[in-house]
């Protein structure tokens, strides 16, 4: 039996992106298969290819998270050659994705009406701070400076302490995720109407919308969500707890599951008591539940508590550090970890791809591209050959 090929099998994505929104887009991209070629300065190359340590192999960890399954030629955008070079591939791509600042791309011909001009079926992908239609378009776009602004920092951190950004670049993720959703919709538009478009999508747009929860509450009730630390606004007990040795999260989610808390605690009297028998009662009288629970749960080591949530049907967990989270028996049943081969490193780790398609599957991670590692082999396709691939090379157009 012929195995599938994965969905994007025959799709070809031109990468014009560095950091980590576009190239975690395109990333996505490529783990469902497409032919995804990263163009990449060739002096320096991508920013993040210098963000450590730690490094493996001369390619920093960050770098990795963020380009399997790609490949990488290296050329100057500032020539005319290359600018040639970049627009001949346009005219074969599927789909681009580029962050450069507004007008960025004009003075090479690469914008996106002069690529549309020479491939009309296009899908051509912007990702700015702010989006090419805003009154601030102009600036750049940090995934901190939005976390601030986007007023995810105001909700973030210790009750009576200062605003927090989140341990991880989330507004870039948020944006790479929404921006690979909106290209594989304008891929099926392609197919059905013959013609592409551009895809406008900004880091703060995402922010704004990925308030969720926090934001249809200040819209709902016009106040200024405030921190709850470990807490939730509105779900009470849903928080972490110190144990006689540790921490745990509990997620009370219903009432059912505070009743089965209740009785775990030893504390059935809790269940009638109408100030805790409801959700709303409890987080209208949040303090004086948890002024009850906490001494309770300082009594008993983690690993009591555990056993116990699980035995009751309660949501909760140890706080796991990165490496024991990826070390986890369900971390590795799910195989979201990979080592592959690497030109430099030998071998490196890589986190998988999360999508788990059942009859056609993401590819197999590859590890990410060293700088200009198929420069070569892209000209080739295209019809360059060896003297003209060598010409580009003495020229500096490409490396």
């Amino acid at each position: 039996m012929t195995t599938p090929l994965p969905p994007l099998a025959g799709r070809r994505v031109l990468d014009l992106s560095r950091v980590l929104a576009g190239p975690w887009c395109t990333m996505v991209l490529a783990d469902l298969g497409a032919e995804v070629t990263k163009v990449e300065h060739p002096r320096g190359g991508d920013d993040t290819r210098h963000w450590g340590p730690p490094y493996t192999g001369g390619e920093s960890a960050y770098y990795l998270c963020a380009n399997r399954n790609k490949r990488s030629i290296a050329i100057d955008l500032s020539t005319p050659d290359g600018q040639r070079i970049v627009r001949e591939m346009a005219a074969e791509a599927d789909v681009l994705v580029e962050n450069y600042k507004l007008g960025g791309l004009d003075k090479y011909g690469l914008d996106y009406a002069s690529i549309a001009a020479i491939n009309p079926r296009i899908v051509y992908c912007s990702v700015s701070g702010y989006g090419r239609a805003s009154p601030i378009a102009e600036r750049p776009g940090y995934d901190y400076v939005i976390q601030a602004e986007g007023g995810l920092m105001a909700v973030t951190g210790p009750v009576d302490g200062e605003p927090m950004k989140v341990g991880v670049a989330v507004t870039d993720l948020f944006t790479g995720m929404a921006a690979a959703q909106a290209i594989l919709a304008a891929l099926i538009a392609v197919d059905r109407d013959g013609l592409g478009q551009h895809l406008d999508m900004a880091l703060y747009d995402n922010q704004i919308a990925m308030m969720a929860n926090v934001g249809s509450a200040a819209l709902v009730s016009g106040n200024e969500p405030r921190r709850f630390g470990n807490g939730h606004p509105t779900i009470v007990p849903y928080q972490l707890f110190d144990t006689q040795d540790g921490q745990v999260v509990v997620a009370v989610g219903n009432d059912g599951q505070f009743a089965a808390f209740a009785r775990l605690l030893g504390r059935p009297d809790l269940i009638e008591d109408e100030r805790f028998a409801r959700n709303s009662a409890r987080v209208g009288n949040r303090d004086a539940l948890l002024a009850r629970i906490v001494p309770l749960m300082r009594e008993r080591p983690t690993e009591y508590w555990l056993q116990g949530l699980r035995a009751s049907g309660i949501p909760g967990g140890a706080v796991r550090g990165v490496a024991e989270a990826q070390a986890a028996p369900e971390t590795l049943a799910r195989d979201m970890i990979a080592t592959v081969p690497h030109p430099t490193a030998g071998e490196v780790k890589l986190v998988a791809s999360p999508l788990k398609l059942s009859r056609t599957p993401v590819v197999a991670s590859v590890a990410p591209p060293l700088l200009g590692q198929h420069s070569d082999d892209v000209l080739a396709a295209m019809g360059y050959d060896a003297g003209a691939i060598a010409e580009l090379r003495a020229k500096g157009v490409v490396a």
